[in-house]
């Protein structure tokens, strides 16, 4: 199987949305294997990219502060670079559904940017692209695969699929090699905590650190699959050295489905701070909601050999304490941008 220690050892590699939550955690196990990484991310106010996250490599990455959507800046930069992941994006469900058209443009307009500037500037890189399980919709059946239906129930997944059929049609039409992994809920060190618009967990975590309330929607039977930063680290790496998967998506979810109400349940014992309470949907949450869903990981853990290794009360519990340690660095205006 795939070995990424080889693989990346002396590579050039680009991140887009590197100083984000998934992004630097990449950042930082791509510096530790030797790659020459350049990181771009457009600090916009409210997005999750921080400078706090790649501290531990702050001298080992190049940082190049740009929106992806500017041509001419992608243009200059793909040059060069053997692998692309590709993480920049909006993925607020309810900011979508605010402001459709920023959404279109950072989830589809600037996708396109980046691979006619890969096609025209640099043919020969490869491109993981960060998709979301969003694209599913309401699951016809439990875990989803990929051969299920894509029916976005809001704005952000509408765009994030068409953001992921660009990549997979410049693999299929113009040769620029790229795949799609669909993402369940991600969680751990260096995600967004501050604001609660780019999901719950992130947000569970800061309300149980807090000593706080943590709102359970409805009865909280919903299901969810999570996966450790550390495991969609492992993902993107094993994707981004692997032509086996080009031309495709795959689901990367975990292995312990759990509902909301045991979810919360657990944050309060491994804080030992936080209380839980169940209260009525808002209605904008209520009408894109997509109820339990839990993925099928089988056809990207065949291919490249890849699963989850961390459990989940583990997970969270190193999160809890990471959290301890750098908690002002994510909660303070002044450093989260």
């Amino acid at each position: 199987m795939i070995d990424p220690a080889a693989h990346y050892r002396g590579r050039r590699v680009m991140i887009t949305g590197g100083l984000g939550f998934i992004g630097s955690n990449l950042a930082i196990r791509l510096a530790g294997l030797g790659a020459e990484v350049l990181l771009v991310d457009s600090l916009i106010p409210g997005s999750g990219g921080n400078l706090a996250n790649i501290e531990p490599v702050k001298d080992q990455v190049r940082l190049n502060v740009a929106d992806i959507r500017q041509a001419s800046t992608m243009n200059y930069l793909v040059r060069g670079q053997d692998v692309i992941f590709n993480l920049a994006g909006q993925v607020s469900h309810i900011d979508s559904m605010r402001d459709p058209h920023t959404d279109l443009e950072v989830n589809c307009q600037a996708q396109l940017t980046l691979l006619e500037a890969c096609r025209h500037h640099n043919p020969g890189t490869k491109v993981v692209f960060a998709g979301t399980r969003q694209v599913y919709g309401k699951p016809d059946h439990l875990p989803v695969s990929e051969d299920h239906l894509v029916r976005p129930t809001d704005v952000n997944g509408i765009n994030k699929v068409a953001g992921e059929y660009y990549h997979l049609v410049y693999n299929n039409v113009f040769g620029v090699r790229a795949c799609s992994l669909r993402l369940t809920n991600v969680y751990g060190p260096r995600q967004l905590i501050r604001h609660n618009r780019q999901g719950f967990i992130g947000w569970f975590v800061r309300l149980a650190l807090d000593g706080g309330e943590i709102q359970i929607f409805g009865d909280g039977s919903q299901v969810r699959d999570f996966v450790h930063v550390d495991d969609a680290v492992d993902a993107f790496l094993r994707a981004g050295a692997s032509d086996a998967v080009n031309g495709e998506v795959f689901n990367v979810g975990g292995d312990e489905p759990i509902s909301h109400a045991e979810l919360v349940r657990l944050l309060v014992e491994l804080s030992g701070r936080g209380t839980c309470r169940f209260v009525e949907w808002p209605a904008e949450k209520k009408a894109i909601d997509i109820g339990s869903f839990y993925a099928d990981s089988s056809r990207f853990r065949a291919r490249t050999g890849w699963a989850p290794a961390v459990r989940l009360r583990e997970g969270l519990a190193a999160t809890l304490d990471y959290y301890r340690v750098h908690y002002h660095a994510y909660v303070d205006e002044v450093t989260d941008a």
